[in-house]
């Protein structure tokens, strides 16, 4: 009857209905995005010397709940506050039951850095910065019974789904909602900007999420702007 740990609490489901989902496009205000990605790229450019990168995933964005919600009679609830919560700051990223997303975790690279984006509440978006410190490795909770993501197809001798370990990093400078990311990848649609293809708007039920160079160093150049 005890609850367990919050370590050991699955974090966002695919099949859940994100409330991103429901939400309207809002229109990107008139200039402003398009103006501030070319800033950037300018900046980028003279840092690289103009050349482009290739176009590899190398970072990654987790989408966990911040919220109480009640699974199988256990609560999914996994902040970034409960994050920092635990030994080392470190935590296993259990209840993956996508095959696509749980693929993504199994190319996730030790050191590598993610997005944690408080996802399924009142206002979504990113929070913080964590890095992966274990790479992908059988899924425990795929064999517990009392598990609400128990999977009594598969096997220990060949099991299907797997988990990274992350630890926290630092918080974002500010908090960067997904509607503020959203008038940029609007805006970027029509002007070629890094975010066109962010998979936070063309895959938005995947809870694991690649994300190329380009796309998370625009989004991290974010936090120091003021909030529009």
């Amino acid at each position: 009857d005890k609850k367990e740990p919050d370590a050991k609490i699955a974090k966002t489901e695919e099949e859940t209905e994100d409330k991103e989902e429901e939400e309207k496009p809002t229109k990107p205000s008139a200039g402003g995005s398009k103006s501030g990605w070319k800033n950037w790229k300018k900046a980028k450019e003279s840092d690289s010397g103009g050349e482009e990168s290739k176009i590899t995933y190398c970072h990654w964005l987790l989408k966990s709940e911040p919220e109480s919600r009640l699974e199988k009679g256990v609560d999914v609830k996994f902040s970034i506050e409960d994050l920092k919560a635990q030994p080392n700051q470190t935590t296993f990223w259990d209840g993956v039951r996508n095959y696509q997303a749980r693929n993504f975790l199994r190319a996730m690279k030790l050191g590598q850095q993610a997005f944690f984006y408080h996802s399924n509440c009142k206002e979504p978006g990113i929070v913080a910065i964590v890095k992966i410190v274990k790479e992908a490795y059988p899924d425990h909770t795929q064999f517990d019974q009392k598990d609400p993501h128990y999977d009594s197809s598969s096997r220990k001798e060949n099991p299907k789904w797997s988990m990274v370990d992350v630890q926290f990093v630092r918080m974002t400078k500010r908090f960067i909602p997904l509607s503020e990311i959203k008038s940029h990848h609007l805006a970027h649609k029509a002007d070629g900007g890094p975010l066109k293809n962010m998979m936070l708007f063309t895959r938005q039920r995947l809870s694991i999420q690649p994300l190329t160079k380009e796309e998370f160093d625009f989004v991290l150049s974010l936090e120091e702007e003021k909030p529009h």
